[in-house]
This record gives C-alpha cells, structure tokens and sequence, in this order.
C-alpha cells in the first residue's frame, strides 16, 4: 500500500524563488551600497600571457567615503603587487603584465573614512522608507558597501591569464582509477531494492499535473536518498539528477515538481542518507571533515557512491526514454555533478554546473588558493586522501559536454580550480566566464548568463536536441 505524505507540493518554481530573493533582500537591510566602479580592459576578463592585466577604477554610484588600498595576487594565494587607490583626479586604475597562466585576484579594501558621515538626506514625502545596509558580519570597523556580497567595504576583480593552459597542480594518483573501479564493482553487487513513498502534489491549472515519490535505495555502505518526480500519466522521458550544493537541510520539492512538469524524469539526490524533506537527519554538520584522512573513511566516499546508486535507480526505470541523462548543480552539486560524469561516463549525455566546488583541493600546496571542502593543507594524511574526491581527478574521465560557470572572484570555488578541471576533458565544454561574480550565494545577481544559458540548454535537451559547446579557443 502506498503511504501519501502530508506534505503539499506547489510546482510553480518562481514563487519560491521571488519569496527566498524577499527574504535575502530583507536580511541584507537593502541594496549594498557601491562606492567604487571597475571597467576591466578586456571585457571578458581573458588575456594572453604578456599582455597588460588591468581595470579603470571611478566613483560611484555612491560617493566614496574611504581611502582604499589594492592587493594583486596569484589565484588569490602569493601576492604580486599592491598599491593604494587615488580618485582625485576621479579616476585611477590598476593594472600587472600577466606572466604565467594564472588568475588575478585583486582585493580593494577600505582603510580609513576619507570624511565624518554626511547626515542622511530626508526622504521626499512620496517616496517609501528604505532601511539602511548594515556592515556584513566580521567587519568589526563598520564598513559598508563592496561588490563581494558581504557589505563590509570589500570589492574584488578578477581576471584569468591563458586559462587554457591551467595543469594539474599535483599529480593524479596512479590507482585512482583502480580504487573507484573496485568501489563501483561492489556496489553492483549490492541490490537496489527502491522504496518508495508518494508524495501529494498540488499544481497551478496551467501545469501539467505531476507524480513525485521519495526514495531509498540502497547503496554500499548507506542509502541513497531524495524526490523522484516525473509528468503524470504512462510515456518515456528524458532524466534530469539533480545533485545539491553544500550543507545539511531539506531539499526543495517545489523545484523537482516544476522540473517534472517541464516533461523531465527527475531525481534530486540529498547529499546525506536522510529522508529529503528532514532538515537535519542524523548528518554531522562538519561532514566534509568526517574521516577525511583515509580514503575508506571519508565521508565523500559513500556520498559520491550514493550519486552512482541514483543513476543506476533512474537507468532501471521503464519510464526513462534510454537516451537522455543530464546532470546538473551548483557549488557541491556541481562537484558531484562532475564527479559523476567522470565516475559513469558512458551513461551520461550533459553536464550543467554552476562554480563547482571540490577542485585543486591542493592548491594551498602549490600557490593557489584552494576552496570547499577546505581540507587542511598541513595534514599529509588529508592531502593525500582529498586526491581520490578531488574533482579534476575524474574530469579526465568524461565524454559527455560540459558546461560550467566560473565566478572570477570566487572564493569558495576558485575559478583556477575550475579551469584546470576543464583541461582535464578531453570532449568538448563551454566554460561560461562570470568576472564579477563571487560565489552564488553571495552574488547570485551577477550570474545571469548562467541562468540564461542553462535555461537554453535545458530546453534542448528535453526535446532530444545536442549539447554543442562554445568552446573557448
């Protein structure tokens, strides 16, 4: 007997989005504010070794009230060069010769209030009370304003100098291959023994009614866990897995319906082996520490086997059109997104993901600043390991395209990470430069291309068409 939840699902996407945008908007206290303007000289932020790296530096849109000082640095770890900003003239710039392959970094920080705050202009009579942006968090001398998304007086440019010439900066492990051959060899032997458990979806009159399910499967050594959803009635579509990005919560029902109702055969897959709609489970909440010093324990490894599970689930189903898998995420979604596709490389068609993380864990080693998961760099043991979850070690892997967003002033995901995981593949993929943004929940306005681009594509591959990157030349 199926068990119907009490759970009630609303397939219309954009409420949810609109109503998580009011909440951000609110928690900030209003727009941050910008003092300061960058004009890159090569609008896409990509030069060639030798060439000038540099921006035009103006006021504005806001008046600024600080002096700044600017630091240069390679893949935002060694420092190169640093100066201070001098608008009097009302415009200055900075710029370096990119010598090697390399992302520029350039941190702009304020250092001292040029002037006392003015006092705040009075509203007109007909126009709606703003509240003021408060300082963002660590920021313990009240600077406002910055283009990091934190509102703490931050601003950052980047750029990338010969990106397509980004190599490993560590070598692959020689049994890697071995070691994830083995890992997929006994899960197989485990059966997948699917459970699942309808969920009731409410739908908009003007979206086709959809059926979502949550499931269990079991996987080697946990369950995979997460929504099933699909476009009501008998037929054969195309799949969509979807992976999650970083942290321990419920997933979002309202986007697997609205991706259903769209004719996608979903899967969200949760990151932890708990029930979807649970916030917590028993995950730890410092998993991406969990074990990390052994390549049997970390907690990456069952996570990562849990992705393949869910794909040998979707490829089982009489309902699949035996054709069409796509995955996509953001951040650690789109980590697994990636490994995945390196893991299962003869199953997957498209790969979409936004600043996926998990790449160059070992950067720190090699003068580049590494990202999430923020394995520490001084445990031998942990760099050893972080190579066997490492994403760039599975991209060699992939034969399906690729698109993937890089931010170039990501913090969380370095964007040199990134392009070194490109290099990787061998097939065709379409990096999609984002040069303002940081990472997407710091700047998700900056991301616009992404959101345009995916759409795009996604809309292509429902239909049956191909994924034909643009490649970068």
């Amino acid at each position: 007997m199926v068990r119907i939840s009490p759970l009630r699902v609303y397939s219309r996407l954009t409420l949810s989005l609109v109503f998580a945008a009011a909440i951000a908007s609110a928690q900030r206290g209003g727009p941050i504010p910008q003092q300061l303007t960058f004009e890159p000289y090569h609008a896409a932020g990509i030069y060639n070794i030798g060439e000038t790296v540099g921006w035009t530096v103006t006021p504005g849109p806001v008046a600024p009230t600080y002096r700044y000082k600017w630091t240069i640095r390679r893949n935002n770890a060694d420092v190169l060069k640093e100066g201070k900003l001098d608008l009097s003239t009302g415009k200055d710039k900075i710029e370096i010769v990119g010598e090697v392959p390399e992302m520029i970094y350039v941190a702009i920080e304020p250092t001292a209030k040029l002037v006392p705050d003015p006092p705040p202009a009075a509203p007109a009579a007909d126009a709606p009370a703003t509240p003021p942006a408060r300082p963002g968090r660590g920021n313990p001398n009240g600077y406002v304003g910055g283009n990091t998304g934190r509102n703490n007086g931050l601003y950052a440019v980047g750029a990338a100098v010969a990106p397509t010439k980004f190599g490993l900066s560590t070598p692959r492990p020689a049994d890697f291959d071995a070691f994830w051959d083995a890992k997929l060899a006994a899960q197989s032997k485990v059966p997948i023994n699917p459970v699942l458990t309808a969920v009731a979806v409410d739908t908009h009159p003007e979206t086709p009614t959809v059926e979502m399910n949550t499931f269990v499967l079991d996987a080697l050594g946990s369950h995979a866990q997460g929504y099933l959803a699909k476009p009501a009635g008998d037929g054969k579509f195309p799949a969509l897995i979807l992976l999650q990005y970083a942290g321990v919560y419920a997933l979002n029902v309202k986007s697997v319906a609205a991706r259903a109702a769209e004719g996608w055969l979903v899967v969200d897959v949760d990151s932890h082996d708990k029930l979807p709609s649970d916030p917590k489970g028993n995950a730890p909440p410092n998993y991406a520490a969990v074990g990390n010093t052994d390549r049997e324990t970390s907690y990456f490894l069952n996570m990562y086997l849990r992705d393949s599970r869910a794909l040998d689930y979707i490829m089982s189903r009489p309902d699949w059109d035996g054709k069409t898998i796509v995955l996509m995420g953001t951040s650690m979604g789109g980590q697994q997104s990636i490994m995945l596709a390196g893991l299962r490389p003869e199953k997957i068609t498209a790969v979409l993901v936004c600043v996926p993380s998990g790449a160059d864990s070992n950067g720190d080693l090699h003068g580049r600043k590494a990202g999430y998961p923020n394995w520490p760099s001084t445990d031998p043991k942990v760099m050893n390991t972080a190579l066997y979850f490492d994403t760039v070690n599975f991209a060699s892997r992939i034969r399906a395209p690729v698109l993937a967003a890089i931010g170039f002033i990501d913090t969380t995901s370095p964007p040199a990470g990134i392009w070194t995981e490109l290099n990787q593949i061998s097939v065709a993929k379409e990096p999609l430069p984002m040069i303002e943004s940081e990472h997407n929940n710091l700047t998700p306005q900056k991301e616009q291309n992404w959101d345009a681009r995916s759409k795009e594509l996604l809309g292509i591959l429902l239909k049956g068409g191909e994924f034909k990157p643009n490649e970068l030349k």
